[in-house]
């Protein structure tokens, strides 16, 4: 039998490097958030390589972001239309399912600071059957949520997810729990949120271009 990291999937949204983080325009031009996306979903990915304790599946609509995913032999989804990331986590669970996964770990592609033992503390402390989850910092949206079996409910995303997650979640009558971890509640959506990750020290290539484009100096 597989132990539970064998059979977690990891399931990585990303729709596309162009696309996605407008809130950022306000310091950011859209080839500045480009290459911040490129590399926060670079970090993303060298950490779960790194922690090679469970399989990968990446979906996307960018080819870019699939010859990523190849490079680090992960499995990967194109999607040829993009609708939305529940409609993308709800492909790449159906997906997960039938390369036999017993558990889905789905993670945003804007947590930068994400860490090996960050994933080694999720499957450790997550139930054999039931949900954990990690909140945004703020308590509003969903960071990590795994699930155990990998479809145990459908999941939402959007603004405010992780309460109607929780509660989805608890209606299963399965075990429920919620991790507090620094690193992948600070997800990137607002320049407030990119000075908070330059604050907590940002490392990796999202630091290499954070200190290229002088963000610290836009405050």
């Amino acid at each position: 039998m597989p132990s539970r990291g064998e059979d977690t999937f990891a399931l990585l949204p990303l729709k596309s490097l162009d696309t996605g983080k407008t809130r950022l325009s306000p310091l950011l031009d859209p080839n500045e958030r480009t290459s911040l996306i490129a590399a926060m979903v670079t970090d993303i990915m060298d950490a779960f390589a790194e922690f090679a304790r469970m399989p990968v599946l990446v979906v996307t609509g960018d080819p870019r972001v699939v010859a990523l995913a190849e490079s680090r032999g992960f499995h990967h989804l194109l999607e040829q239309t993009c609708v939305s990331e529940t409609a993308a986590i709800e492909a790449a669970t159906a997906m997960a399912g039938e390369l036999g996964a017993g558990g889905t770990l789905v993670v945003p592609c804007d947590i930068p600071l994400l860490q090996p033992d960050d994933l080694a503390e999720l499957l450790d402390r997550a139930p054999a059957r039931g949900t954990l989850f990690v909140p945004a910092w703020d308590g509003r949206g969903t960071n990590a949520v795994l699930r155990r079996p990998f479809d145990l409910f459908p999941l939402r995303f959007g603004n405010d997810s992780f309460v109607p997650h929780r509660a989805a979640a608890e209606q299963t009558g399965l075990a429920c729990v919620i991790v507090s971890n620094e690193r992948i509640a600070l997800d990137v959506d607002s320049p407030e949120d990119l000075f908070r990750l330059l604050d907590y020290g940002a490392t990796g290539q999202t630091r290499r271009v954070l200190e290229c484009l002088r963000v610290e100096q836009r405050r």
